[in-house]
């Protein structure tokens, strides 16, 4: 039987120069992505963080799908100023959207279809697999590291008139991911009124420059900040390879967008794993423009990692395939509202044919469930 021509794909996404909703400040984007596999029926796969006052964004958070080789897969990314705290999109500001697919982000590239190839003989333009390909490697092959950008559109697909959004596309080949644990000390002060408000934004270096791989939280008020610990996917800070060099800016967040630079230093995997609670590995943040200012600079504060380690994160599969079991209990609540359940209005009614909704609903589950219960 032939392998299934599928491999799970990580769409990162960013923003230039949006249209600006907001009267006294800028724009706070959002970006939701909607997916159509037939037909007209559209379903939303997620949404990435909103960005505070930004026309710019560089969006942390990244979108994770399955692509089909043989299948069409619509894309249709919306990115929407958000202005309150409902998740219902109607009731904020529309910047614009784009209709594409899968193929389109995977095959963005100047070569035309026709001119790609697999191993000169499976041709992309006729969707042919050579005998020498199999589903899976050809579909490995097609996701390599590809950026589709376009302009922005409207509801009625007329141009937004500003704004562009890129779409990254990488495959994803393992499910390791890095857990951190990482304060500083005596970071600069940015701000007249109290302290510096730091973050961190953690980059992976590709042959288009650095791309945004994970962003902390802010820390407010404190030049000597512990974030939270937190992980990022070995994948999307350095594909897997220990040696890949890691770029950490970290910044003094401010309300109106603009971020000022506390300092930055780069790094690598191998390096950061040697850290430890006893001794970590520390770095000094660097900022060029303060260092060519003072003739005695020495930083502009110190970032310290407590711990790096590199773990599998198991998929469900994983917990399924090494004997994990699911119990199917069933709670039902016989509530007098439901009504009397000898009439038909009722949802505990069963009917001559000998069932109702809640039956229908034990017996679509426990299909599923039972398998998994022995």
């Amino acid at each position: 039987m032939t392998a299934q021509c599928v491999t799970k794909v990580e769409l990162s996404v960013s923003c230039d120069n949006l249209l600006d909703k907001d009267v006294v400040s800028k724009s706070d984007p959002l970006c939701v992505l909607l997916m159509n596999m037939s037909g007209t029926q559209w379903f939303e796969v997620g949404r990435t963080e909103q960005i505070k006052n930004c026309l710019n964004p560089q969006f942390s958070k990244k979108f994770v799908i399955d692509y089909y080789f043989e299948l069409v897969q619509k894309l249709k990314f919306g990115v929407y100023d958000i202005d309150n705290k409902t998740i219902d999109l109607s009731d904020d500001d529309f910047l614009g959207e784009i209709e594409c697919t899968v193929g389109q982000i995977t095959f963005s590239s100047k070569l035309k279809r026709r001119q790609l190839q697999f191993k000169q003989k499976c041709v992309l333009e006729t969707f042919q697999l050579c005998s020498d390909c199999t589903p899976a490697l050809c579909a490995s092959m097609i996701v390599s590291s590809k950026k589709l950008t376009r302009p922005l559109v409207l509801k009625n697909q007329k141009p937004a008139g500003k704004g562009t959004i890129s779409i990254t596309a990488e495959e994803i080949k393992d499910n390791k991911v890095v857990n951190f644990e990482v304060q500083a000390r005596k970071l600069d002060n940015k701000d007249f009124f109290g302290k510096s408000d730091p973050y961190l934004e953690f980059y992976k270096q590709t042959d288009r420059g650095w791309q945004l791989a994970h962003r902390t939280e802010v820390i407010k008020n404190n030049l000597n900040p512990v974030w939270k610990p937190f992980k990022i996917p070995m994948r999307s800070l350095c594909n897997g390879d220990l040696e890949k060099p890691i770029k950490v800016e970290c910044y003094d967040y401010d309300n109106d967008g603009s971020h000022d630079l506390i300092g930055i230093f780069e790094t690598n995997l191998s390096k950061l794993q040697e850290a430890s609670r006893t001794t970590p590995a520390e770095f000094e943040c660097i900022n060029m423009k303060k260092k060519q200012k003072k003739k005695h600079y020495k930083n502009s504060g110190v970032v310290s990692v407590k711990s790096c380690q590199v773990v599998k994160e198991y998929t469900f599969l994983d917990y399924i395939m090494g004997g994990c079991q699911i119990n199917f209990t069933i709670g039902i609540d016989f509530t007098g509202s439901n009504g009397d359940p000898r009439s038909p209005e009722s949802l505990h009614y069963i009917s001559p044919q000998g069932f109702n909704e809640y039956l229908m609903a034990i017996w679509s589950v426990g299909m599923v469930i039972q398998d998994y219960d022995r």
